[in-house]
């Protein structure tokens, strides 16, 4: 693999570690700000907000940009709004270093995902986009951990202030190991648009959400389940997120390996088998083996399933896929969220801890439906193409 997939995986493991790394750090911000834990809250819901909106706005405004520069513009913004987070005398200004650093996120996940695809040879790209997502999956085993611990115990600002300096070592990474591609002819907004006309792009982007808000609709609950259904201590979560974390280091990268050879077919048995292992997290949750077992491949297929899913996005979308990728960036966070809403619905009606797991298991199931739908919608059309251009073999024959 190049050695520019490198730089692209450092900034995607400084993106992923800011991103997560507030959620343990909540009751320190909101100590030192004086708010409310909820008030604090809106530094993950702003950064979602800001990742879903930022996405395809950054990547249009870029249309015209070669996309190395834009990367290392989005890596400015990205240590730019860390750095205002690290030394925010107020809330509301951390709250804007929040956003600003989100609207690097998807931008630079969708360019990322297209660069690292044009790097290798066609039948290596789902390996090369799952290689720069490994710095996201990596984030959640030593970024979050480390910056959770390091921000208790010296201070949160140092937390963001070292975040932003993996910041500037992705920036460096960039200018140094990223080759100038070429800006492909008769790239504008418009043109990347039209990608939208095709319902693929659109079943796609519906598999993201879907596929991948499946994880979080379990995942999100994790604490109270595991305490409160599996026994587990306060202290233990640390760690069971750690395992998660290592399921999707390995899903990711073996999602990535097989998705190059057959790339609906990953799909298939990614999304059933999280269908499963979701259903069945019900039951193992009340099992500590079990649960820890579960938490583990819940995060392999989870993330087995992301080279696959974003490898279709640029599939469908061959002439101008770079804000197809990025919106498909935004539908991960997209899903995240409604998955994360849907699962505390199940809660708030007073049904058990392990209630959002049927939700998680209900989405993976209608996304695995929805990549059903797609598969047959190609052969059709593959079909219809095919009777087309046969009468006019036979008359050329003659």
């Amino acid at each position: 693999m190049p050695l520019a997939l490198l730089a692209l995986a450092i900034g995607a493991f400084g993106i992923g570690t800011t991103e997560f790394v507030i959620m343990g750090l909540l009751p320190e911000v909101a100590g030192d700000f004086g708010v409310s834990i909820p008030t604090a809250g809106w530094l993950v819901t702003g950064y979602a907000l800001g990742v879903m909106l930022g996405a395809p706005i950054m990547t249009a405004l870029g249309t015209r940009v070669p996309r190395k520069r834009m990367l290392m513009l989005l890596m400015g913004f990205f240590i730019a709004g860390n750095l205002i987070s690290a030394i925010a005398p107020v809330f509301g200004v951390m709250l804007i270093g929040r956003v600003v650093a989100s609207l690097a996120h998807g931008a630079f996940f969708g360019i990322g995902a297209v660069v690292a695809a044009d790097l290798v040879a066609p039948d290596r790209k789902a390996g090369a986009i799952a290689m720069m997502f490994t710095g996201l999956t990596v984030a959640n085993v030593v970024g979050v951990p480390l910056g959770t611990f390091v921000g208790q115990q010296i201070g949160w600002r140092v937390t963001f202030a070292i975040v932003a300096l993996l910041g500037v070592a992705g920036l460096a990474g960039i200018a140094k190991l990223v080759p100038n591609l070429p800006t492909p002819e008769n790239v504008n907004l418009r043109r990347e648009l039209a990608a939208f006309k095709n319902i693929q792009v659109w079943l796609a982007n519906g598999m993201t959400v879907l596929g991948f808000g499946a994880v979080f609709a379990a995942i999100t609950y994790i604490a109270p389940m595991m305490t409160e259904i599996g026994g587990f201590a306060d202290g233990s979560i640390t760690w069971l997120l750690v395992l998660l974390g290592l399921g999707m280091v390995v899903g990711n990268l073996v999602g990535g390996k097989f998705a190059d050879r057959a790339l609906m077919p990953m799909l298939y048995i990614s999304l059933s088998a999280l269908t499963i292992a979701l259903a069945l997290f019900t039951v193992t949750a009340q099992v500590k083996v079990l649960a820890a077992i579960t938490i583990f491949v819940i995060g392999a297929l989870g993330f087995a399933s992301v080279p696959s899913l974003q490898k279709r996005v640029l599939d469908q979308a061959p002439e101008a896929p770079t804000l197809a990728s990025a919106v498909n960036i935004g539908a991960f966070n997209l899903g995240n969220a409604l998955a994360a809403w849907l699962g505390g619905l199940t809660l708030s009606a007073g049904l058990a801890y392990t209630a959002p797991n049927w939700v998680g298991a209900g989405l993976a199931a209608s996304a695995l439906v929805l990549a059903l739908v797609s598969a047959a919608l190609e052969r059709r059309e593959t079909g219809a193409a095919a009777a087309v251009s046969e009468p006019v073999l036979v008359s050329a024959a003659r």
